[in-house]
C-alpha cells in the first residue's frame, strides 16, 4: 500500500504523495506528514555499495509510493548527474575528528541543491499524473540559498513559472548576486523591506488566501511550493544522510548498526527533521545536536520546552538560520503530540497569535534524541579560524556554527559524528576570510576575496561563482513586506 499524507492541523484531508508535492500546503495551512515513517526495507550493511542515486531511490520509493520505478529513477537520474562537481554527490570528509558531510556540490554551492535540483522533475511528474492543465506558480521565501536554488531548478521549465522574496538585506552579498542574475523567462526575484520571518509569513499568507487561489484559478494558474514546507525538499533530504551512513560503513569507520550522532545547523528545521525521519526509519543516529547562531530561538526550545518568536531578530555572518519562526518544527511538534492534530493547531495558533507556545512535559520528554547548541558570531569565526589552521580545511558560517557545537557537545562522546555542511565557503567568502584574517582581507573586494579563498583552500573557484562575476543584473524589484499580494499579482497580470 502507499503512503498516504495528511495535514498537521486536521484528521480529514489525505492525499497521495503526487498531490501532497503539487499542493505544498494543506488546505487547513498545515503541513503535509506521511501516515505512518516507513522501515528502510534494505539491510544497513547493503548501503556501503549503493551510489547516491541508488541510495536515492531505495529511500525515496518508501515515501512516494504512487510514483512508478521508471518514473521515480528518471526524476534521481536527471536531478544528480553531471550537474554536481563530485561523482559522489554528497563526499564524506574527515577532519579533526568529525565527519563533514559536504553537500554544497551542486549548481548553487548550497545544501539546497540536494532537494532542489530533483523538485522540479517531482512537480512535473505529479502534475501529470493529476491531470493538472494549470501553469504551477512555485511561491518561495528565502533566507538566501533556497531561493538560488529553487530558481535555478525551475528556471524555463515548461508548465511552471517562479516567484521568490527576499529580505533585501538579510542575505549576503553574492547569495543576492546569485539571484538577481538568474536567466530564465519564467524566473522572478523580489527583495522586500523586511526579513525572512516577515517574507515567509507574506507566502503563507497567499497560500492560504481562498479568493486570490480563485482568481489565479481563472486565469490558470494555481500556487505551490518549493520551501521545506512541501514534502517533496524533506524526503530527498532524509537520502543523504542514509548514503552518509553507507559511507561510514564503506570507510570502515564504523561497523554495521553502530549509533552515530549528527550535527546540523538549523533555521528553518527541514534539514534535520530529515535526519530524525532517518532515524525513525531505522538508520541508527543516537543524538542529533541542533545547531542555532545567535538567533537561538531554537536551542531555547529544546532547553524549556517553550518556543517563543518574541526577541531581537540578529542579522549575522550565517543568513540562512536568521530565523525566529522555523516553519518545519511543526512535524515534529504533530509527532511529538501523538499526532494529535487539534493540540498541533493550537500550538500552531498560539504562536501566531500571541509569539509563543509551551509544549507539555510529556511531549517534551518524547525530544531526549535532539539536543540544542548555539554559536556566537565571534565562536562562529574563532572555529573557522581554529579548523583551517589546524587541519587547512576552510568551512563556511553555517558549517562553523555546527561544528563548534560538535566540539562543544559531542566530540568527547567517543560516537562517530556526522556534521551537516550545508554551504561552501565561496558563498560567504568575506565572513569566512574575516575570520581567517580580518585586518589583511578587510580592505578587498568581494571577488579579490574568492582568488584568495582559493590561493588558500587550493578549492577550485565554484562555476557558479565564476559566472555571477560579470553577470548584469536581471531582477531589480524591491517592495515593502505588506505589498507582497500586490507583486505577485502584477507579475501574474490577475
Amino acid at each position: 500500500m502507499s503512503i498516504m499524507y495528511k495535514s498537521t492541523r486536521s484528521k480529514t484531508e489525505k492525499v497521495t504523495a503526487s498531490q501532497a508535492i503539487l499542493k505544498g500546503l494543506a488546505d487547513d495551512g498545515g503541513l503535509f506528514v506521511p501516515e505512518t515513517i516507513p522501515a528502510l526495507d534494505i539491510p544497513l550493511e547493503t548501503l556501503s555499495s549503493l551510489s547516491y542515486q541508488e541510495t536515492a531511490y531505495e529511500v525515496m520509493k518508501l515515501f512516494l509510493g504512487d510514483f512508478t520505478e521508471e518514473e521515480l529513477k528518471a526524476c534521481i537520474q536527471g536531478a544528480y548527474d553531471e550537474k554536481f562537481d563530485t561523482e559522489e554527490i554528497a563526499p564524506l570528509v574527515k577532519k579533526d575528528g568529525a565527519f563533514y558531510l559536504e553537500l554544497f556540490h551542486g549548481k548553487t554551492i548550497a545544501f539546497k541543491d540536494m532537494a532542489l535540483s530533483i523538485l522540479p522533475y517531482l512537480m512535473t511528474t505529479s502534475a501529470r499524473k493529476n491531470g493538472v492543465k494549470n501553469e504551477i506558480v512555485i511561491l518561495t521565501a528565502t533566507s538566501g540559498d533556497t531561493g538560488k536554488a529553487a530558481l535555478a531548478g525551475f528556471a524555463d521549465v515548461p508548465g511552471t513559472s517562479i516567484i521568490v522574496f527576499y529580505p533585501k538585506n538579510g542575505v549576503s552579498p553574492i547569495q543576492e548576486k546569485q539571484m538577481v542574475t538568474q536567466k530564465g523567462k519564467n524566473t522572478n526575484v523580489v527583495g522586500i523591506i523586511g526579513n525572512f520571518d516577515d517574507a515567509q509569513t507574506g507566502v503563507k499568507q497567499m497560500f492560504n488566501s481562498r479568493e486570490l487561489a480563485e482568481r489565479m484559478n481563472e486565469k490558470g494558474y494555481q500556487f505551490s511550493s518549493a520551501n521545506s514546507i512541501n514534502i517533496g525538499r524533506l524526503v530527498p533530504q532524509i537520502v543523504y544522510y542514509v548514503y552518509a551512513y553507507g559511507q561510514l560503513l564503506k570507510q570502515r569507520e564504523i561497523t554495521c548498526g553502530e549509533a552515530i550522532h549528527v550535527v546540523v545547523p538549523t533555521g528553518n528545521f527541514g534539514n534535520i527533521l530529515a535526519a530524525y525521519y532517518a532515524k525513525n526509519m531505522g538508520l541508527p543516529i543516537d543524538m542529533l545536536f541542533c545547531a542555532s547562531n545567535e538567533n537561538k530561538v531554537l536551542f531555547d526550545f529544546f532547553k524549556t520546552g517553550k518556543y517563543d518568536r518574541k526577541r531581537e531578530f540578529i542579522l549575522t555572518s550565517s543568513p540562512s538560520m536568521d530565523i525566529l519562526i522555523s516553519s518545519n518544527l511543526e512535524r515534529l511538534i504533530y509527532r511529538i503530540a501523538g499526532e494529535d492534530a487539534e493540540k498541533t493547531r493550537e500550538l500552531m495558533e498560539a504562536l501566531s497569535a500571541q509569539g509563543e507556545y509551551e509544549i507539555t512535559p510529556e511531549m517534551k520528554n518524547k525530544l531526549e534524541c535532539f539536543q540544542g547548541g548555539f554559536a556566537t558570531e565571534s565562536e562562529t569565526a574563532e572555529t573557522i579560524r581554529k579548523v583551517y589552521e589546524t587541519t587547512d580545511y576552510i568551512m563556511d558560517t553555517h558549517t562553523a556554527v555546527a561544528s563548534k557545537v560538535y566540539y562543544e557537545k559531542a566530540a568527547a562522546s567517543g560516537k562517530k559524528t556526522v556534521v551537516a555542511s550545508t554551504a561552501s565557503p565561496y558563498k560567504f567568502t568575506r565572513s569566512v576570510m574575516d575570520a581567517i584574517d580580518k585586518k589583511k582581507y578587510d580592505s578587498m573586494t568581494d571577488f579579490a576575496l574568492v582568488d584568495e579563498l582559493n590561493h588558500l583552500s587550493g578549492v577550485k573557484v565554484p562555476e557558479a561563482i565564476e559566472e555571477i562575476r560579470t553577470a548584469p543584473v536581471l531582477h531589480d524589484t524591491v517592495c515593502d513586506k505588506s505589498e507582497m499580494q500586490a507583486t505577485v499579482e502584477k507579475i501574474l497580470g490577475l
